[in-house]
């Protein structure tokens, strides 16, 4: 049955591809039944043509691109066609949204029409991807374990970062529509709340899209931002601490601005001051604390060392703070704030040695005076708390040497089996931090054996990943080949670990490939990581050798074609652990096992062995995204 329904595509791809090598006459595409199909260019001169440095092209070189880039938009017409009948709306979304980008210099108001209806998708297959998620958590918190989940992609991100890069006024028609369509109660900040609980969707789209534009254009960047940047918000400092690498002086003086609105807003409190803090002291980490002393730490991005800022914007930064850290406090009973007193008292010993260091003697000595009257209203756990989450960013922190030796000297005085193991575990996890292999033998020692049974394969891989980022290449080889990793890691890191030997020793590199190769057919026919492994392994033929990286592809193709559901995009390297001392989950992309790298690959090798590798898929979503993934090599190529 699938196959039958692509038959249709298929021919009218021939057709194309038969009528342009014959004459350059626009082509006329049947009227589809229910909406008015996108119509081809008028004459090829209409397609944009690649701007070429040097010497132009000779007569016959250019007429081939000129007829290469002609059936790339060809494909991308009759595909966008078809794309609208998907019933898979995240399909839908994507495949319209990437063909509305490139056909967006051929036909605009075409390309917008198409936005729209991605967008329309978009939302329908966020709202049932979020649904899913939350109900997986629901059914992880009833079995009486802490909840972990992954994230799954933001499709209403990526289609408004397509409209948005191509057309500001699209860009604020989407995010209006997200407004008017999400807004309800509980989208709505609560009082004195602040962070994502404060952000409606359609803010924090906002600010992520402004985020993605800062790589490429700030001006744009900053449109989108500005009408964010009227609260504070973890999200909108995270954009300030980024744009400040770009542009410093617009930065600092919308930093400046929000340290107004704080110093005026009668709900900031003690965490909207730590929160402050992050932009001069610790670039891109937020740490808050809640009325128990519960500290959570969130990392929005690459951290760096404190920005070189002027005296005048640290004055502003401590006289803020301090006026909002020495407001009188309200009865217990009618304390909104999210710190509470307990809290509140940490957030200023945390602080504390930044006043001393940079503000003026008299602010610092007033905020002495503060902690002090605090101390008598909060436990004696608060007044000795000394730990790593106080000093982060702060301080300096204890050498690993004292900090183990400090946890070991606590599991000798441990009472309980219990207390053991999770002492053992942050043992563990500060080792693994630091790319310790020690980090094996403390997760060896955990009493509990199903706790260590699970922990095995997590420091494995996270161990691996740390050795491959350092180039510790043999040390990766070794743990690779030994360690508790399921087939598709163990395929990842062969093939990293192949990709960085290529330039200094091809034969091991194709001797490990081919390893990978071979642990890639180990994978089941019907799971989805073996066709993953395949293009992640053919990719990395291609810096190797062609003709095996075309083998493999083939092969890859064939087991895309046995597993249901396969959509050649979207692969992860996910590491997970649940525990009743920590819940842990560590995801990272891996773009070189998803399809549209191989076909950016193949494409640039044979055209026309791309195209018709991609019409052997038989289901919907791998064809689809293989052949735009075609069409926009030959289209973006300059």
């Amino acid at each position: 049955m699938i196959r039958n329904a692509l038959l249709p595509l298929r021919a009218s791809v021939r057709l194309f591809v038969f009528l342009f090598m014959v004459s350059v006459t626009p082509l006329i595409l049947a009227q589809d039944t229910v909406e008015r199909s996108i119509s081809q260019p008028a004459s090829p001169s209409r397609v944009a043509k690649p701007k070429t440095k040097g010497a132009k092209l000779s007569a016959e070189a250019q007429a081939k691109v000129d007829q290469q880039r002609a059936l790339a938009l060809s494909l991308l017409i009759s595909l966008s066609n078809e794309a609208r009948s998907f019933s898979d709306q995240k399909l839908r979304a994507r495949t319209l949204a990437r063909i509305a980008d490139g056909l967006w210099d051929v036909d605009q108001d075409q390309s917008r029409g198409l936005f729209l209806k991605a967008w329309d998708a978009a939302n329908t297959a966020d709202d049932e991807a979020n649904r899913l998620l939350r109900e997986d958590m629901q059914r992880q918190q009833a079995q009486g374990r802490g909840a972990v989940g992954s994230m799954p992609p933001n499709l209403r991100s990526e289609v408004l970062r397509l409209a948005a890069k191509r057309d500001r006024a699209l860009g604020e028609e989407l995010l209006e529509k997200l407004k008017r369509d999400k807004t309800d109660v509980s989208d709505l900040p609560e009082p004195g709340r602040r962070g994502n609980s404060g952000l409606t969707e359609a803010v924090a789209q906002r600010l992520s899209l402004a985020r993605q534009l800062l790589e490429s254009d700030v001006a744009r960047a900053l449109e989108f931002a500005d009408p964010a940047l009227t609260s504070i918000t973890m999200q909108g400092l995270s954009f300030l601490a980024s744009l400040r690498d770009k542009d410093a002086t617009a930065a600092d003086l919308r930093y400046s601005r929000l340290l107004a609105l704080a110093r005026n807003d009668l709900q900031a409190d003690a965490n909207t001051v730590s929160w402050l803090s992050s932009y001069l002291f610790t670039p891109q980490m937020f740490i808050s604390i809640d009325r128990n002393g519960g500290t959570n730490t969130s990392q929005m991005g690459r951290p760096g060392p404190p920005p070189q800022t002027t005296p005048q914007i640290r004055n502003a930064f401590f006289s803020a703070a301090s006026q909002i850290l020495t407001r009188p406090l309200a009865p217990p009973d009618q304390d909104k704030t999210t710190s509470g007193i307990e809290g509140k008292y940490l957030i200023i010993k945390r602080l504390m040695p930044l006043f001393e260091q940079f503000a003026p003697k008299a602010t610092a000595e007033m905020m002495r005076g503060q902690m002090a009257a605090l101390s008598a209203s909060v436990s004696e756990q608060a007044r000795k708390r000394d730990d790593e989450m106080m000093r982060r960013g702060i301080r300096p922190e204890e050498e690993p040497a004292d900090t183990e030796q400090a946890l070991l000297d606590r599991i000798s005085r441990a009472k309980t089996p219990e207390e053991r193991d999770q002492l053992y575990m942050e043992l563990m996890m500060r080792s693994l931090e630091r790319g310790d292999p020690r980090a094996r033998d403390f997760g060896e020692k955990l009493e509990d054996s199903e706790i260590r049974k699970q922990v095995r394969p997590y420091v494995d891989m996270s161990l691996v990943i740390n050795y491959i980022d350092k180039k510790k290449l043999e040390e990766a080889i070794v743990l690779a080949r030994a360690g508790e990793l399921t087939h598709f890691q163990r395929v990842w890191a062969l093939s990293q670990v192949a990709r960085q030997l290529g330039e200094t020793d091809r034969q091991r590199a194709i001797d490990l490939a081919d390893e990978a190769a071979t642990e890639a057919r180990r994978i089941g026919g019907s799971e989805a990581d073996r066709p993953r492994a395949l293009i992640g392994v053919a990719n990395t033929f291609f810096t190797l050798d062609r003709n095996r990286a075309w083998e493999i592809v083939g092969e890859a193709v064939r087991a895309a074609n046995s597993v249901e559901g396969f959509t050649g995009e979207d692969s992860r390297l996910t590491l997970k652990i649940q525990t009743p001392f920590m819940n842990s989950i560590r995801t990272s992309s891996t773009e070189n096992f998803d399809l549209p790298s191989m076909f950016r690959a193949l494409t640039k090798e044979d055209y026309q062995r791309a195209v018709g590798l991609a019409q052997n898929f038989e289901a919907d979503s791998p064809r689809a995204t293989a052949l735009i993934s075609i069409a926009r090599e030959v289209l973006d190529e300059k």
